[in-house]
C-alpha cells in the first residue's frame, strides 16, 4: 500500500511539473511554405486576395521578409497593409 501511495504521489508531482512547462512555445512558431526561391505563396500578393478579390502576382520592387519567407506585393499600399498586420493577410497553416 505504501508503494502505491508513493507512485501516485510521484505521478501527481510529475504532472504538476509538466503543467508548469510552457510546451506551446515550440509549436507557436509556424513555418511558412515556400518555393525553391524562398517565396511565400509562389510570389502572389496575399493582400490582393482581400482587397482586389483575386490573385495577383507581386513584384520584387514591393517585397517583405516575414517568418523566413519573402512576400511580394503589387503595390506599396498592399505591402504597408501586410506589414502592419501580417497575421490578417497571411494564409493559414503556413500556406500548405
Amino acid at each position: 500500500m505504501y508503494y502505491l501511495k508513493r507512485i501516485s504521489l510521484s505521478g501527481l508531482l510529475f504532472l504538476a511539473l509538466i503543467g508548469m512547462v510552457d510546451l506551446s512555445a515550440g509549436w507557436a512558431a509556424e513555418q511558412i511554405n515556400t518555393d525553391t526561391q524562398g517565396l511565400a505563396i509562389q510570389g502572389y500578393d496575399p493582400v490582393a486576395y482581400f482587397i482586389q478579390g483575386k490573385p495577383l502576382k507581386g513584384t520584387e520592387e514591393f517585397s517583405y521578409q516575414w517568418m523566413g519567407a519573402e512576400w511580394r506585393f503589387v503595390s506599396a499600399q498592399n505591402l504597408d497593409l501586410f506589414r502592419s498586420n501580417p497575421e490578417q493577410y497571411a494564409p493559414q497553416y503556413g500556406g500548405y
